[in-house]
């Protein structure tokens, strides 16, 4: 029987680690994987006894968007079948937003796309020198909208135009002077990094913490109603389902320029 997508375990002082667990695709996710997380992140916020959420990935990188593949088979099928997709990828990041618990994110490796979404849904972003990022979408004719709330409270409008239009990649030293993570650390230091944070928030009252993100987000302007987040939804899914996501993909999977470059000029 294969491990699932998404593990998760909680230690005694009340710290959940949840970790992304598709390595052999460098944890690009999949339907699988997002239903996990909703069911995953939201169970560990409702549960009293955890404190900390810690996200973290296996293998080679923190996650590396999504499996182009999945995205190219879901495009062929019905908009009633991509929006539920879309509901749920919206679902899985505003569900980690929305979290009244501390959520840390661990990065390493490279985190693209989505990932770079799930990072920024977070409180506290920790990035090794491995780290690579690169919001990635519009490289392959599709839209982030379920991310961009997230990404602009990190890097607000105008660095957020730029990464976002032109999806270079960028590396941890990078995005800690844009203000996209936290704290930059060697290779292999990200636990030891984060422990000192950790300690400081197990010193603080859980439900002052909880109000006190509670007013963050409030004032952030990042609670939207369930109207809101279903436009967000039907948006990412009518982008899916375009003839440029179409090439994009294609491209992508052929390892080819898309039909958009001009290519070489005389």
């Amino acid at each position: 029987m294969s491990e699932p997508v998404v593990l998760s375990e909680v230690d005694a002082r009340g710290v959940a680690t949840v970790t992304l667990n598709r390595p052999e695709v460098n944890n690009a996710y999949n339907g699988e994987m997002i239903n996990a997380l909703v069911e995953g992140v939201g169970a560990l916020s409702e549960d009293d006894a955890v404190r900390i959420i810690v996200i973290r990935g296996n293998g080679r990188h923190f996650q590396a968007g999504a499996d182009l593949n999945w995205i190219q088979e879901n495009s062929g099928k019905s908009y009633e079948e991509n929006l539920k997709v879309s509901r749920a990828t919206t679902a899985a990041v505003h569900g980690l937003t929305r979290c009244l618990k501390p959520t840390i994110a661990l990065i390493h490796g490279g985190c693209f796309g989505g990932g770079t979404g799930m990072a920024s849904a977070c409180d506290v972003v920790i990035a090794d020198e491995s780290a690579i990022f690169s919001i990635t979408e519009a490289r392959w004719g599709l839209v982030a909208t379920p991310i961009v709330p997230q990404l602009l409270s990190r890097l607000g409008a105008g660095r957020l135009r730029r990464y976002a239009l032109t999806c270079e990649r960028f590396d941890a030293k990078r995005a800690f002077d844009i203000g996209f993570v936290d704290e930059v650390c060697g290779v292999g230091k990200l636990d030891e990094t984060a422990a000192p944070i950790v300690d400081a928030l197990l010193h603080c009252a859980p439900d002052a913490l909880a109000g006190s993100k509670a007013n963050a987000l409030h004032f952030a302007g990042l609670e939207f109603s369930e109207d809101e987040l279903e436009d967000m939804a039907q948006l990412h899914a009518r982008r899916r389902m375009t003839d440029d996501a179409a090439e994009g993909l294609k491209s992508f999977l052929e390892k080819r320029k898309p039909n958009w470059y001009p290519g070489e000029q005389a």
